[in-house]
């Protein structure tokens, strides 16, 4: 699943090629993405000029104006740019047709996403929205506020991590290389957790995300941004992925286990 920083990359590459563009029809070929009423949002947003490409943790903001299309890509959606004459294939659901003889077209082949349409103004009062915590290189998020969100929970660390209600925008690869980074263990109980583990995760959460937004994101199977455009932030995994190749750190060799039902991969001398 796209996480923070392949959102970002996605809404970089969007702006240099949509941004000015208007959409003069569009085809809905599979209504599923839609959150809302398809004829409305077909005829509202027609005729309106691409402002801007924004994102907010892993939702993606096209911006029409007074209106902006919310759009989460989940596990595998993604966003191209073609000549309106190429063939349309078969994972493209929907398609934006622009007055430059282009269409901006949503590739998914899970059909998890989503799209709604809301008032731009009104963007950070949806109950999508309103609900994440603070992305994780942000200068607000701080160890205390980390502490204090998770002390009195029984569950691992890692699943507090995943929670986009405390840290917007971590998914399972980048967790797993901030705690191996924090030197904690993926199955350590919320509740023992230390302030200064807090501060760790923090620190080592803005170093990463920075990293891997500058990296254009982490290209894992079947992963790449708009326009085929793909990350290298792969290159820089230390434990994710790496199960039973040894520890950059200690040479122990790398396990891969399940933690809240996701893949998990840390060093069992490192994460003790």
């Amino acid at each position: 699943m796209p996480e923070i920083a392949e959102v970002r990359t996605v809404a970089k590459v969007l702006n240099k090629s949509i941004v000015g563009k208007r959409i003069i029809g569009i085809d809905i070929i599979y209504d599923g993405i839609i959150d809302g009423d398809i004829d409305s949002f077909k005829n509202s947003i027609k005729d309106h000029i691409i402002t801007n490409v924004s994102n907010y943790g892993k939702w993606l903001f096209l911006v029409l104006g007074d209106l902006t299309i919310m759009s989460h890509l989940r596990m595998e959606g993604k966003y191209y740019y073609k000549d309106s004459k190429e063939q349309v294939e078969k994972h493209e659901h929907i398609i934006f047709h622009l007055d430059d003889n282009h269409d901006l077209r949503y590739h998914d082949t899970r059909k998890f996403g989503v799209m709604k349409l809301v008032k731009t103004e009104e963007i950070y009062k949806t109950k999508e929205i309103s609900k994440l915590g603070i992305e994780p290189d942000n200068a607000s998020l701080t160890g205390e506020y980390l502490y204090n969100s998770i002390h009195s929970l029984k569950g691992p660390i890692k699943s507090a991590l995943l929670d986009q209600t405390i840290i917007n925008g971590l998914g399972n690869i980048y967790v797993d290389e901030v705690l191996f980074s924090a030197r904690l263990n993926p199955n350590k109980e919320c509740m023992k957790v230390s302030l200064k583990s807090c501060n760790s995760i923090v620190e080592s959460a803005s170093r990463i995300i920075q990293m891997a937004t500058k990296c254009g994101g982490t290209t894992i199977r079947s992963y790449t941004s708009s326009l085929g455009v793909k990350g290298s932030y792969q290159d820089y995994l230390v434990v994710h992925t790496k199960e039973g190749l040894p520890c950059p750190v200690c040479g122990t060799v790398i396990k891969k286990i399940r933690v809240g039902g996701r893949g998990t991969y840390y060093c069992p001398k490192c994460q003790k």
